[in-house]
């Protein structure tokens, strides 16, 4: 068994059994489920750029020894025990495609739209005091569906551009302009 309690909630460093790490002060994030923990106090301070916490500060705490961990373990009920994380590799980069004319023409064939699961991409609450504050109406759900149409049909258009321009990033000019 390796010698790693848990990785750091923000770089994946390992924190190693019986060291000191930081933890934050919102008892949200310090829920068993969450268990969020931090190798230094500056990963805990990207957590709370993240979280925009209003008051928040990094507690200092040790981490159990390898056999007091194994008895937390052994005591929690089977679907909630985390497996202990080793010191994971960092998440495989998703490549879409090569940069590459061909890539470009074969993305001109493709309907992307087609590819990428229905989730909504607007931030409906926002969405809906834009309107209100504009205008006064209210605004259906329905709406948040069709704007992410919208947006989708956006994103697709620009990675055809940035593929045209054999490129494997997305940039603003790449993002057509809005009717006015």
């Amino acid at each position: 068994m390796s010698e790693t309690w848990l990785v750091c909630s923000a770089c994946r460093n390992e924190i190693r059994y019986n060291a000191t790490h930081w933890v934050c002060s919102v008892s949200t994030c310090n829920r068993a489920r969450t268990r969020l923990v931090f190798c230094t106090v500056s990963c805990w301070d990207s957590h709370v750029a993240v979280l925009r916490h209003r008051d928040a500060w990094a507690v200092e705490a040790r981490a159990p020894s390898k056999e007091a961990w194994a008895k937390e373990l052994a005591e929690q009920p089977v679907e909630a025990k985390p497996a202990p994380a080793p010191a994971a590799p960092p998440a495989p980069r998703r490549v879409v495609g090569d940069s590459s004319p061909a890539t470009a023409a074969a993305v001109e064939g493709v309907k992307l739209s087609e590819v990428v699961e229905k989730d909504v991409l607007i931030v409906v609450s926002k969405m809906k005091k834009y309107i209100k504050d504009r205008s006064g109406m209210n605004c259906s759900d329905a709406v948040a569906e069709m704007l992410s149409d919208h947006v989708r049909a956006l994103c697709d258009d620009a990675i055809r551009a940035a593929a045209r321009d054999e490129r494997k990033t997305v940039l603003d000019r790449d993002v057509t302009r809005p009717r006015r």
